[in-house]
């Protein structure tokens, strides 16, 4: 009876330490600059999450356009959402003022151009719940869409959880900056988003950095379902080609004395980002990029260019062929608006 009487104690305890954790504050973070064409569906993303115990900030970052205006009326009709402006200084230090100025147990990243499934942060924080305080970070699959919100492609579907630090040495696996949520405590253990990559012409990798030193110290994990819509846009950021490899080789800089063991991992990391880059600049048809591209990395590993030059004329064929009969859904029909995708 006594043996009884203590594991239903333990599992009331329990049940009452999962229910709080879940009903936990997730402060929502989007750095916005001029982005009055996406804001609004960001926005409204993030407030139609099942977990309803949001704090969203939108952090102007000196916007010329309507971004502010547009942010302020949802803010007079859902008194969640809060918007403070600053003069512009990059997404890194957008980020770090969110941050700053919001004081929810997890913080949530959200690009003024990509999107939420409504079940997303539920599900992240449920996988928070029913873990430690080891755990530091949870991210999801991401869908690729496009300019009208439309799933073109479902190939994300990484599977490192628990130690991710060597997989996160190759390559930044969870692949943008809004899927993650992260636990505000582990956030206390990094430098924050380095602001000072953009100074030095580096802009781009901030979120690889940031999540790395997450890593050092906190286990990751991973809810699979493609839950973001990450948007894919030729102005992105993470369209000018020498500033992502320039952000990456910074990154590198900073993190590799302390991890030497890495340094294979980073070197063909290295590698893999530049024929990322090199291939979808043919596939886009950009000469200019691909010239650039090609010096670049001659310059790195003249051996790896000959490698990369040898898969010109299948990149070639599947851009040209890719512009001419345009995308499918993953399941081969006309392609869907992301508010309308089953991710499960």
């Amino acid at each position: 009876m006594e043996a009884k009487r203590k594991a239903s104690d333990y599992l009331r305890k329990n049940r009452s330490k999962t229910l709080a954790q879940t009903d936990s504050t997730v402060s929502v973070v989007i750095p916005a600059y001029n982005a009055s064409r996406t804001i609004a569906e960001t926005l409204e993303s993030a407030i139609n999450q099942t977990h309803q115990a949001l704090e969203i900030l939108v952090v102007d970052d000196g916007s010329s356009d309507s971004t502010s205006e547009i942010v302020e009326d949802y803010a007079a009709r859902d008194g969640r959402v809060r918007l403070i402006r600053q003069i512009n200084g990059g997404v890194a230090a957008a980020r770090n003022a969110g941050i700053t100025a919001t004081s929810g147990e997890f913080i949530a990243p959200l690009d003024a151009d990509d999107l939420w499934h409504s079940t997303k942060i539920a599900r992240q924080v449920e996988l928070f719940a029913r873990n430690g305080p080891e755990l530091g970070l949870v991210y999801t699959w991401f869908a690729l869409i496009d300019e009208r919100s439309r799933v073109k492609q479902l190939r994300h579907r990484p599977e490192h959880q628990g130690q991710v630090l060597a997989p996160l040495a190759f390559h930044n696996f969870i692949g943008n900056g809004s899927s993650a949520l992260i636990r505000r405590t582990a956030l206390a253990h990094t430098t924050g988003y380095d602001s000072s990559l953009r100074a030095r012409g580096g802009q781009g990798c901030e979120d690889w950095k940031l999540y790395f030193e997450i890593a050092e110290r906190y286990s990751f994990g991973l809810v699979p379902q493609p839950l973001t819509g990450y948007r894919d846009l030729a102005d992105n950021m993470s369209s000018d080609v020498l500033q992502m490899l320039r952000s990456r080789d910074l990154c590198t800089l900073d993190l590799l004395p302390r991890h030497p063991d890495l340094a294979r991992a980073f070197r063909t990391g290295r590698n893999r980002l530049s024929r990322f880059l090199f291939h979808r600049a043919i596939r886009r048809g950009r000469i200019d990029e691909i010239t650039k591209l090609a010096l670049s990395i001659g310059r790195h590993d003249p051996v790896y260019l000959a490698r990369l030059l040898a898969t010109l004329p299948l990149a070639a064929y599947e851009g040209i062929t890719g512009r001419v009969f345009g995308s499918k859904d993953y399941q081969g029909r006309d392609m869907i608006r992301f508010a309308d995708f089953n991710p499960s």
